[in-house]
């Protein structure tokens, strides 16, 4: 059962060691690459901060972005910016959204979010919870998959792997950690089922296309070619 105030809780924990960890970078390193193509550092920082007054937007009832094209415009303006202004506005942002949470509301209501998904409002908290994480591993500023919450990690394998199931374009699938399994992939009763075996970190960096997958093993056949997010 999803439990918001908890998960904005786990919120506000995510953010600080994020912002713990970015406070010690300098202006020349936020102009660098980061692990998404394309990306520097500050256009990570930019889109965290746009993407908590997204969220914003949705409580609201507004739309979460004019468009896909203001959103990417937002993002291209402020990732140049100086770290010490990134910083405050990923963390007066996160202050925005945590604010907004606090307002009594009907949290079992139905959202609105990018590009026409919807979903209740109290999944909204881990939904931030999850762009706050991986975008800090994304930083490659010495956070990783490995250092990500234990409920964090089996909580987002859970939802990738629901996101995947039924997708035309992926096999049958089993998921084991060695502990816990999930399954994902169209259904197919006459089709052999691939069983793809490896660390908790490791599964999930597969899933959210931030490993390739070289630390899982496959059996039943090779390991599916997963489609973006």
């Amino acid at each position: 059962m999803i439990d918001h105030a908890r998960d904005l809780a786990s919120v506000r924990d995510a953010t600080e060691r994020l912002l713990t960890a970015v406070g010690k970078l300098d202006n020349a390193s936020v102009t660098e690459s980061s692990r998404l193509p394309g990306w520097t550092r500050g256009h990570v920082l930019a889109h965290l901060a746009r993407n908590a007054d997204a969220l914003v937007n949705v409580f609201e009832g507004r739309p979460m972005y004019l468009s896909g094209e203001a959103r990417d415009a937002d993002i291209e303006r402020d990732a140049p910016r100086p770290l010490d202004i990134q910083v405050t506005d990923v963390r007066e942002s996160a202050a925005r959204f945590q604010d907004v949470s606090a307002v009594p509301a009907d949290w079992s209501r139905t959202v609105e979010l990018r590009n026409g998904i919807t979903d209740t409002a109290s999944r909204v908290p881990f939904r931030r919870w999850v762009e706050v994480e991986l975008h800090h591993v994304d930083l490659g500023i010495g956070y990783e998959l490995e250092d990500l919450p234990a409920e964090f990690t089996e909580r987002e394998t859970d939802f990738l792997a629901a996101r995947f199931a039924g997708h035309p374009d992926v096999p049958p699938t089993r998921l084991t950690d060695g502990t816990r399994a999930w399954s994902t992939g169209r259904e197919g009763a006459d089709e052999p089922q691939v069983i793809v075996t490896g660390p908790p970190a490791d599964l999930l960096g597969w899933l959210a296309g931030r490993r390739e997958g070289t630390a899982l093993s496959a059996e039943g056949g090779p390991l599916p070619s997963l489609p973006p997010l």
